[in-house]
């Protein structure tokens, strides 16, 4: 019996398997060969490139609008409430009637103030009547007493009747004038039943209602609140105590409200207050900003989101901040590679070169006259000079490096990122000084020449520059990597300013090694 022959079907199948298994072993081989193509042409290494661009370094934080002067109007009597003349968003102008109290009881007072007044008076002429009869016999007495026709303890009696009744005189002015004060003070309080506005305004609350009874027993109860002037505007913000050195006088700040969708508005820093506020563990610091509200738009107690703008920068070079925090790992090539820059022998002084141009640029900003370009010219001449001469020093001293060495250099000088130890925040700190030190010393003739303002510019512009951070980057140059020292200025969070004398628009920095099997 013969056996039974296979379906023709199959073939086809096993045909399309293996066909799709040897593509997907090419494609496979074809991404890896690409891969490896790929980490070869740029020598393994993950890159940013240096760009040209503007850098804008703001300060985000919240606050609320309010007038930039608000007063609350409050009552100084007690009293029902009769008349209220204004509600709210009631523009209103100094002087004019916000509410009346009842002065019924003050009324009453006033006439009450005014009989006693009278009283006194009263009083007052009854004892002036008294004592002008007390003066006379007084005086009677004394001729008498003078001629011995009266005892001695007879003018002693005139003379006490003429004492009392001038007390009484002047015990019954004393009175007229306590109750005129009485008066004057319940006249004040008949004046105070009529709530007037105590600037030009918005009347932006009303706490009272007509027939309402106010107590100003203790305390002035609230009875309005008044904006002075809605076309000026305030924002007090809170920020935090890391930024806060950042805050300047002048600053530019934008903001938007979530009333006021896409819009944006602007304002300026008006005060950067040292009252701080403490708020689960988290310190911050009142920046008050000011805003024009010459339309009207904005309203008193709008949440705002705003970015303070406390660097910018335009056409600058920068760069991405993975460059700058990469660091080769220990056992990479880059690892022992020497940072050009540095004013070692590697380059001859090149970042003496690079210094001479900021404070060049620094110069240039400061609207030196002639003579006060001279001065700067002729001090930069002669700043250079000595940086040649130093940068001969370490060239030498290079050469007698690669043959070995000698006792005054040590036979093993190393100019590196990693020549320092424990001490390289405080050796930095004294090349800063004896840096700051020698620029003091070499450009004092034309900081002699400065006005008190350019001074003050210059002292701002050379710290700065001294302080400047600076750090190490790995370059590619024509496919080689190669270590350059870069100054870091204004950053955004994700991208930095950078210069140097080696660093150019376009440059690869690397960010970054690959695996070897060309993965990232």
């Amino acid at each position: 019996m013969s056996q039974p022959r296979p379906t023709t079907s199959t073939f086809p199948l096993r045909k399309l398997g293996t066909a799709a298994a040897i593509v997907i072993v090419l494609a496979g081989a074809g991404y890896y060969w690409k891969q490896r193509s790929q980490a070869e042409a740029d020598g393994g290494y993950r890159t940013e490139a240096v760009q040209r661009g503007d850098i804008r370094v703001a300060i985000s934080s919240t606050g609320t609008l309010s007038a930039i002067s608000t007063v609350t109007v409050g009552s100084q009597i007690s009293g029902q409430v009769t008349d209220i003349l204004v509600d709210f968003n009631s523009p209103v102008k100094k002087g004019d009637v916000l509410a009346r109290i009842d002065p019924s009881t003050y009324q009453a007072q006033l006439e009450q103030g005014n009989a006693q007044i009278a009283n006194a008076q009263a009083q007052l002429r009854q004892a002036q009547a008294t004592l002008q009869n007390a003066t006379l016999d007084y005086k009677r007495k004394q001729e008498l007493s003078a001629q011995k026709l009266i005892a001695r303890s007879d003018l002693d009696v005139s003379r006490a009747s003429f004492e009392q009744a001038q007390a009484q005189v002047n015990a019954a002015q004393a009175s007229i004038r306590s109750q005129m004060a009485s008066l004057k003070n319940t006249e004040v309080n008949i004046n105070r039943a009529v709530i007037r506005s105590p600037v030009d305004g918005v009347v932006l609350t009303r706490k009272i209602e007509p027939g309402q009874t106010v107590a100003a027993n203790f305390s002035a109860p609230e009875l309005f609140t008044i904006a002075e002037d809605l076309s000026k505007m305030k924002i007090e913000l809170a920020v935090d105590e890391s930024d806060i050195g950042q805050v300047k006088v002048g600053q530019s700040v934008s903001f938007t409200a979530d009333a006021f969708a896409g819009r944006q508005f602007k304002g300026k820093v008006e005060q950067v207050r040292m009252a701080a506020t403490t708020t689960n563990n988290v310190v911050t610091y009142p920046v008050i900003v000011t805003v024009d509200n010459s339309d009207g738009t904005l309203l008193p107690g709008l949440t705002v989101n705003a970015e303070i703008e406390v660097s910018k920068r335009d056409n600058v070079l920068k760069l991405g901040n993975a460059a700058l925090r990469f660091k080769p790992a220990e056992g990479s090539a880059l690892a022992d590679m020497q940072p050009e820059g540095m004013g070692g022998p590697q380059n001859g002084g090149r970042s003496n070169q690079n210094s001479g141009e900021d404070l060049q640029r620094l110069a240039g900003s400061m609207g030196l006259n002639a003579q006060q370009k001279a001065a700067f010219d002729t001090a930069m001449a002669e700043l250079k000079k000595q940086q040649e001469e130093r940068a001969a020093k370490w060239q030498e001293a290079a050469k007698q490096q690669q043959n070995g060495g000698n006792r005054l250099m040590g036979g093993g000088m190393r100019f590196g990122p990693r020549s320092g130890g424990g001490g390289d925040a405080a050796m930095m700190a004294q090349m800063r000084a004896r840096m700051r030190d020698r620029m003091n010393q070499q450009f004092a003739g034309f900081v002699a020449t400065l006005d008190e303002s350019q001074r003050a510019t210059w002292a701002e512009g050379l710290d700065a520059q001294l302080n400047a951070k600076r750090v190490v980057v790995y370059k590619l140059s024509n496919g080689k990597p190669e270590v350059v020292m870069a100054k870091l200025g204004a950053s955004d969070g994700s991208t930095t300013e950078v210069s140097g004398s080696n660093i150019k628009e376009g440059d690869l920095i690397i960010s970054g090694e690959r695996s070897a099997a060309g993965g990232k």
